[in-house]
């Protein structure tokens, strides 16, 4: 438990106190920016609010990590890239990668997912398709809205980004 605060603690530290820089591309941003408690807050208003805010997303895989289950949000975020894929090569072996990481037994980022999900994207691989991977991750994305999600906002972590900082005056000379 200690550990995953420090890593926290430290991420949180490191993104408040990062230099702001220009993204050299549109949409690239290259450091994350500490929340304000405000933007902090809407991301318990919904689920998707926190997958859509960098920071908020950076936030919840730290976390997802000290619960030892980041392998959901990577499946999550693997399966969004896939959907944006052109060209059908790449799509074939973005598919292969995707199983191979994730769903195959012993796979080294093994998702919890059932034998006839599995078997299903087994045999959807044949022909590679953008919604291979739906459905696995329709219950992934539930599996964390229903049970990481709430464990998030309750946690420490979280609890101190939505905290409003006091403004501290300097005491004056008696």
């Amino acid at each position: 438990v200690k550990d995953w605060k420090t890593r926290l603690s430290y991420f949180l530290q490191n993104s408040s106190n990062a230099p702001k820089m220009k993204p050299k591309k549109a949409g690239k941003q290259r450091t994350y920016f500490r929340p304000s408690p405000e933007e902090a807050q809407l991301w318990s208003e919904a689920f998707d609010e926190l997958l859509a805010n960098k920071y908020g997303l950076a936030a919840f895989r730290a976390f997802l990590k000290s619960e030892f289950c980041e392998e959901n949000i990577e499946f999550w975020l693997a399966c969004e890239d896939f959907k944006k894929t052109k060209s059908p090569q790449k799509l074939t072996s973005k598919a292969k990668k995707i199983y191979n990481d994730f769903i195959e037994k012993e796979a080294p980022k093994e998702i919890n997912i059932d034998f006839q999900t599995k078997n299903m994207i087994a045999q959807n691989l044949q022909e590679a398709t953008h919604t291979c991977f739906s459905v696995a991750q329709k219950r992934v994305y539930s599996l964390m809205e229903n049970n990481s999600y709430p464990r998030f906002l309750e946690s420490e972590f979280y609890q101190e980004l939505c905290k409003k900082t006091p403004i501290t005056r300097m005491a004056q000379g008696t």
